[in-house]
């Protein structure tokens, strides 16, 4: 007994020793944390309720103003939307093509080396390059793929891909869709750790591939699909260059999303910086919500 009490005694006093150097080493990254994120997410609220330009002298407060403008423009709107759209076609490729790929890859495919550079390099390279890349191609004059067409003499499909809305529109899904490689990544370092016990059941029963993939393989993810659903979620309202170096934008806004319609007010001239504070505050609203979803989502299933 005498022996064990000073050792109870000291637990707490090594217990307050960690929590110190645990906190002397997480202080510079909570300093970092609240300069460049705290303060930031703070003066763009405040920001947000001013009439001001990029000099930030002689700011006039206009209380919701902002809001109201945003909340009443049709653009922005639209934007939302096809953020949210373009989030949907990306989610809908990564739980199909992206799976199977994984799939293939994780079975060892003889192809498995030309996925690997057409689908996983552009993950490892700038959005801004692949996006610069499309628009280069698809341009109606002078773009590659046009050219290729008229070649071939097959002039007729060669089109004003990146003029005209509905054709522009599909341009930045098939960008969006082509930029599955974080999801190959996913699903190929979670099949790696799949119990395989029921796999090689089904086998045995005599399931077919298609089978096994569709009623084993794909319910067992459910936890790295809501991850990657959650995670593109909020991905695709940081895909500015997606759209920027694609179409801009256009035509006529019709593949605005919110990140370029910020960008085009921030770039402009005027006391705009109150307008883009606010549109920025709403974009911050709907990711925190994200966030929320998928740390709740990911709570309950851990439990």
């Amino acid at each position: 007994m005498p022996t064990t009490a000073p050792r109870l005694a000291s637990r707490p006093r090594r217990k307050r020793s960690n929590w110190r150097s645990a906190l002397v080493f997480l202080l510079p990254l909570v300093v970092i944390y609240a300069v460049y994120f705290a303060y930031s997410i703070v003066f763009l609220a405040q920001t947000s309720f001013t009439k001001v330009s990029l000099t930030f002298f002689n700011s006039i407060d206009v209380g919701w103003r902002n809001y109201e403008l945003l909340l009443s423009d049709p653009v922005f709107t639209r934007a939302i939307l096809n953020n949210l759209l373009f989030a949907v076609i990306s989610i809908a490729a990564a739980l199909t093509i992206a799976f199977f790929i994984a799939v293939a890859l994780s079975a060892g495919v003889r192809a498995g080396r030309l996925f690997y550079l057409i689908f996983l390099l552009p993950a490892l390279m700038p959005v801004s390059l692949v996006a610069t890349i499309f628009g280069s191609m698809l341009q109606e004059r002078y773009g590659v793929f046009n050219e290729t067409l008229r070649a071939i003499g097959l002039d007729a499909l060669a089109l004003p891909w990146l003029t005209e809305p509905g054709l522009a529109f599909g341009v930045v899904a098939v960008i969006f869709v082509y930029l599955i490689g974080l999801p190959i990544m996913y699903y190929t370092a979670d099949l790696s750790a799949l119990p395989t016990e029921s796999i090689e059941s089904a086998l045995i029963d005599g399931a077919g591939t298609f089978r096994i993939m569709r009623s084993i393989v794909f319910p067992m993810m459910r936890s790295t699909h809501v991850t990657i659903i959650l995670s593109l979620l909020l991905l695709s309202f940081r895909a500015l260059e997606v759209v920027l170096f694609s179409t801009r934008g256009g035509p006529n806004q019709s593949t605005e999303i919110v990140g370029s319609y910020v960008y085009g007010f921030a770039t402009s001239a005027g006391p705009t910086i109150g307008l883009v504070s606010a549109a920025s505050i709403i974009v911050l609203l709907i990711a925190l919500i994200l966030s929320l979803v998928q740390m709740y989502v990911l709570r309950e299933k851990k439990k």
